[in-house]
């Protein structure tokens, strides 16, 4: 959510590929389907890594590195703390191929905290491993066990939607490029990190007259619907320049919404769209969380992990712990949400006791809740049901707010401070302050929410607030029409500096260019800010 379709031309699969070999070229990308292209035993040379290689969920301790190879590989990455790589220590990974779509991911641990580690992956042939790749070089920072050193992170979400894909004439994704320079420790991505609904057509007419180009693949051509259509969109964007540097440098921590499988889906779902040969939203589901775990470095998606986790507590330093939601896996079915009784909501039982708990555990200073849905902007679906959790009615809670209430209620009396909302999904920026003397529901204290994105796909209006938890519009930033392209603006992401001294807290919503839009300083310890 937003979703959108451009009319389709239904380009012939050679058509697609020439236009995606074509465009490739351009951007000096790699081809977009090496490991499919032919049997293992047909690729000359040694295995390589066009796709790069990115780290996720790293800890003081900890963290996650990833690599897809062109062929089956043995994986192997070694670190440093310097550059040269004088001093190496060895990791060896798995062996990737078919069955992970060649994708592998190496836990690193005992690492030393607050440092710099610069690591380089290796890819190996099984069988002789002396025929070895040219190694793929990434580097990162481990979070700190002292208050001292501060800590950086950038936010955002919605990659290549609309219709909008990876552009040449505008050099893919630059946004990426222009955060990497703001050298944050991590990455925030707040879900829809991949349209599978959306298909990339080699070209879009402008609004305004002229023509917008895609680089196109053939799993992009139309929506997902097989494991290998939903492997193909989370690598269609790998194919950017901007955006494999930027992995290579940033450590991510990532969350899934609604696109990744389908526009506004909910467990249980049967579709009725004529583009979908597979209506059962479950098993479309299935295979794009197979999918995701795959091309993400997650620390709660192992291999054979029977539950399909996706949401868990990232934490980074004494500073700062991320609570990573999922309101997609577990909700019930989006209604009108008026419902006395709701015991499932939008985050399902046992998550919301996860979330309870976690947060009475942590002694961090700030509690980050990455929420890929916001709270009190009514997004509907259709015309008499909801999306998100408000669904309009300014009263008592109802629906999916019971669950909402509830939570806001035990942190209140749990005494749990320090905690920020942050989100995207609606495709504008905005910092509301959710005040009890403005609401319905008065029993919690105040706390703030901020929004931010697309990073790459079309910009949309704001929708109305819900007044059931008292939200105040203390900032919005958003296009006037529909769809806007990600050339005319209405790109956004937010930055979050915590002073390591004072323990501040400074959110900044920054647009694609550059500038800052708007800036709140939150204090340690406080309610209310």
């Amino acid at each position: 959510m937003p979703d959108g379709h451009h009319p389709r031309s239904s380009p012939g699969r050679r058509a697609v590929l020439r236009g995606s070999l074509a465009a490739s070229a351009a951007l000096a990308l790699p081809l977009p389907r090496a490991s499919a292209a032919a049997p293992a035993q047909l690729l000359g040379g040694r295995p390589s890594g066009l796709w790069g290689v990115q780290t996720g969920d790293v800890t003081a301790s900890s963290g996650l590195v990833w690599v897809r190879a062109d062929r089956p590989a043995r994986m192997t990455v070694e670190t440093s703390p310097t550059e040269s790589f004088r001093s190496v220590r060895r990791w060896r990974g798995p062996l990737v191929g078919p069955g992970t779509d060649f994708t592998g991911r190496t836990a690193l641990h005992g690492l030393p905290p607050g440092r710099d580690v610069h690591y380089r992956v290796l890819l190996s042939d099984p069988d002789d491993p002396r025929r070895t790749g040219e190694p793929l070089h990434g580097s990162f920072r481990t979070a700190p066990v002292g208050r001292r050193a501060g800590v950086r992170f950038l936010w955002s979400g919605d990659v290549a939607g609309q219709g909008w894909g990876i552009n040449p004439d505008r050099g893919g994704f630059p946004v990426f490029e222009e955060m990497r320079r703001l050298s944050p420790h991590f990455f925030l991505h707040s879900g829809d990190t991949v349209y599978a609904d959306n298909p990339i057509e080699a070209t879009v007419a402008l609004p305004g007259g002229g023509v917008w180009r895609n680089v196109t693949t053939e799993e992009k051509s139309k929506v997902a619907e097989t494991l290998d259509e939903f492997r193909g969109n989370f690598r269609y964007n790998l194919l950017d320049a901007h955006l494999r540097r930027f992995n290579s440098q940033v450590p991510s921590i990532t969350q899934w919404d609604d696109h990744e499988v389908v526009n506004n889906w909910y467990p249980g779902e049967i579709l009725d769209d004529p583009r979908y040969r597979v209506k059962d939203v479950d098993v479309l589901a299935a295979r794009s969380r197979r999918a995701f775990g795959e091309y993400f470095p997650l620390s709660t998606l192992p291999p054979g992990d029977s539950e399909g986790r996706v949401y868990r507590v990232v934490r980074h330093g004494p500073l700062l712990d991320v609570f990573v939601l999922d309101m997609r896996t577990h909700r019930n079915a989006n209604s009108p949400g008026r419902q006395a009784t709701d015991r499932q909501g939008i985050l399902g039982g046992r998550q919301l006791a996860w979330l309870k708990r976690e947060l009475s555990r942590s002694r961090a200073v700030w509690k980050v809740i990455a929420s890929d849905m916001p709270l009190g902007l009514v997004v509907a679906d259709g015309s008499e049901d909801f999306e998100a959790v408000a669904q309009g009615d300014p009263g008592l809670p109802l629906g999916r707010e019971l669950q909402i209430a509830d939570l806001l209620r035990f942190v209140k009396h749990r005494r749990i401070t320090g905690t920020v909302w942050l989100t995207a999904d609606v495709h504008y920026t905005a910092a509301h302050s959710y005040e009890p003397s403005q609401a319905a529901f008065k029993d919690f204290e105040p706390f703030w929410e901020f929004v931010s994105g697309p990073l790459h796909a079309g910009g949309f209006p704001a929708v109305r607030m819900d007044g059931t938890f008292g939200p105040v519009q203390r900032f919005l930033k958003a296009p006037h029409r529909a769809n806007v392209p990600p050339g005319e603006g209405g790109q956004f992401y937010g930055q979050v500096d915590i002073d390591g001294g004072s323990g501040e807290l400074t959110v900044r919503l920054r647009e694609e260019g550059g500038a800052v839009l708007f800036t709140k300083v939150l204090q340690p310890g406080r309610v209310g800010q």
